[in-house]
């Protein structure tokens, strides 16, 4: 089974119907079928919380966010391994700190990561990458 680490901008763009969404929703149903596992850090699940806040209000950020639970993306906490390693990703790779939790979960996982945020250039092919826009 592959497993996939959705970064805040694929659940960003499956939820707003940004470019990409239909990738993420091939993954999606992928993971409904069994053939597939789809993880998400949950500083990542926030940044996604965080972005449709500042964007557009609380109502539409808490009905997103109800919106993701029947989903079968798995929200894993933080715990202190991967805040280590998301340290070591960020000062090793240059991210933000908050890209550096998907990027850890990539690496800890051999997961592929699914994103269209271009930072995530910089590593080069440290894993493999489903980009969300060109």
């Amino acid at each position: 089974m592959k497993t996939y680490v959705f970064d805040a901008s694929a659940l960003f763009a499956f939820l707003r119907d940004k470019p990409g969404a239909a990738k993420v929703s091939g993954i999606l149903e992928d993971a409904r079928r069994g053939r597939a596992r789809i993880l998400i850090s949950s500083v990542n699940y926030g940044e996604v919380y965080g972005l449709i806040l500042r964007s557009y209000g609380p109502e539409p950020a808490r009905a997103a966010i109800h919106a993701v639970s029947p989903l079968p993306i798995e929200v894993l906490d933080t715990t202190p391994h991967t805040a280590c390693n998301a340290a070591d990703a960020k000062a090793k790779y240059k991210l933000y700190y908050v890209d550096a939790f998907a990027a850890a979960l990539a690496i800890e996982y051999k997961a592929t990561l699914v994103t269209s945020d271009a930072d995530f250039r910089k590593l080069g092919h440290s894993f493999p990458i489903v980009w969300l826009k060109a």
